[in-house]
């Protein structure tokens, strides 16, 4: 969940979005699990295996961490990890749930002086990216390409799509685009990355949409 700010907006259709300030606590009671199938769960362990076994100096950062919940799983793994989120009130629960991992206010650009002298290790952006505005995630790419090392991973999740563009759709909270796979890993490999590896799954009774799940390497 990244925008640049938390605040309410409409969606394509002029519905209201309350943002994520505002739905904190009820997010945190209807996914009390950040992992909705056992997929999701093995796709992160996945990550962080990768990670772990050919490590580049740093730290991981979760971009779109909410309430925290895989930014602990990666910390109880044993990787060093900051959890980064524009919502005030989904790093007051992240801070309570898990008060010995680091939680930073920013968003995808990471531009916030708390992170400027941070070494990264890898990137996991989880259903975040999507809300970034199409035309911004270039920039994105290219901010995060200049702050890894080559060898260094990061790993894209969202809402996809099975036609070849890029569209936006109606989620209840932000603002939200939904990528083609192929058009995500070209933007990655524009900013300098390559894919190691991708899943795609189908629409389910917690999923609307079909999902992808992306891991590349800075080159």
């Amino acid at each position: 969940m990244v925008a640049k700010s938390p605040a309410a907006s409409c969606d394509n259709s002029g519905v209201p979005q309350p943002g994520y300030d505002a739905m904190a606590d009820l997010y945190i009671e209807t996914f009390p699990s950040p992992y909705a199938t056992p997929l999701e769960r093995h796709l992160v362990a996945a990550f962080a295996d990768l990670v772990a076994q050919d490590p580049v100096p740093g730290v991981v950062v979760d971009i779109g961490c909410g309430p925290g919940q895989i930014t602990a799983d990666l910390a109880a793994r044993g990787l060093s990890v900051i959890g980064v989120d524009p919502s005030r009130e989904m790093l007051r629960i992240a801070r309570r749930d898990a008060p010995t991992v680091r939680f930073v206010q920013d968003d995808a650009h990471l531009g916030s002086t708390e992170l400027a002298d941070v070494d990264i290790a890898a990137i996991l952006a989880r259903f975040s990216l999507i809300h970034v505005p199409p035309s911004v995630v270039p920039d994105v790419l290219a901010g995060w390409a200049g702050r890894l090392a080559p060898g260094a991973l990061v790993a894209v999740a969202g809402q996809t799509i099975d036609s070849d563009e890029i569209t936006e759709f109606d989620h209840a909270v932000a603002p939200a685009w939904r990528w083609y796979p192929d058009r995500l890993s070209d933007a990655l490999s524009t900013a300098g990355f390559d894919e190691l590896w991708r899943t795609v799954s189908r629409p389910d009774t917690h999923h609307r949409f079909p999902a992808v799940h992306l891991v590349a390497r800075r080159r």
